[in-house]
């Protein structure tokens, strides 16, 4: 009865945090009038008239182009995220050299900066580069190992390869760049897969940074895209919202899906499951 109990309990929490997206992909096939007025779950009448309103365009500007803007983004901050915060905990975890460990909790302590506080001196200094309404603004940070929480993840899974695999490979000639290469790099896939699957699932669903930085349609990653179909003249086609909703959730649950053994496995192998 116990076990019965407890499959009961998650199966309810499941129905639970489920029941938000069983909604959304019922009401992207619903008359715009029915989604205002029914919480019902199944649909009185199923249209298909909001994907074809989605794949018209907004704005002038393809479906697909959306999409790729999106994949531009997200693809350049998991490069940069992987190389940088890669090579920033190899330094932190296997070289020697003064203040590494003040530095390092100096990295630690970022984390605790609330993002808010970085926005107004960041756009100043992308403003006077001229890269505003540019995707550099959105990539560019993440090639300077910003996101503290990878870096530490990586030092974490770093400081656990055993200390003489360095020795040998110093012995047989490598220098430091040459052992993070061909040793290091390679037996810290786990911790670089999770790394990656997190960077894109972030920055694919980021709104607020693409918001100030992009300004012209042609430009807008699908997050943004969504903001066409609010118009201000009160007159807000929200079946075609839904539908673009669904369309900018099937690229991460196809990623998710993808690498969900790795992600698992990078989970239990950087002690994040803790």
């Amino acid at each position: 009865m116990r076990r019965f109990g407890w499959h009961v309990i998650c199966l309810v929490a499941l129905a639970v945090l489920l029941y938000p997206i069983a909604w959304l992909l019922t009401a992207s096939v619903k008359p715009a009038n029915e989604i205002l007025s029914s919480l019902r779950l199944v649909p009185e009448r199923v249209i298909m008239g909001n994907y074809a309103e989605v794949f018209r365009g907004m704005a002038g500007v393809s479906v697909w182009r959306f999409l790729a803007n999106s994949l531009i983004v997200s693809v350049g901050s998991v490069v940069g995220t992987v190389v940088s915060c890669s090579l920033a905990a190899y330094a932190f975890s296997w070289l020697r050299f003064r203040l590494r460990n003040v530095l390092f909790a100096f990295t630690i302590m970022t984390i605790l900066l609330p993002i808010h506080v970085l926005l107004i001196p960041q756009y100043t200094i992308f403003q006077r580069l001229d890269l505003v309404d540019t995707y550099w603004p959105l990539i560019l940070p993440k090639l300077l190992a910003t996101d503290a929480f990878f870096v530490f993840l990586i030092v974490q899974f770093m400081r656990s390869l055993p200390r003489e695999l360095g020795d040998a490979a110093r012995i047989d000639g490598c220098g430091p760049i040459r052992a993070f290469a061909y040793v290091v790099l390679p037996l810290t896939r786990p911790a670089l897969v999770t790394t990656a699957i997190f960077t894109f699932i972030w920055s694919w669903n980021d709104f607020l940074s693409q918001l100030i930085y992009l300004n012209t349609p042609k430009n807008y990653t699908l997050p943004l895209a969504l903001r066409l179909f609010i118009d201000q003249t009160s007159q807000t086609s929200y079946g075609a919202m839904m539908a673009m909703s669904v369309l900018t959730l099937v690229p991460i649950a196809l990623f998710f899906f993808a690498f969900q053994r790795l992600l698992v496995e990078g989970v239990a192998t950087t002690g994040l499951s803790g």
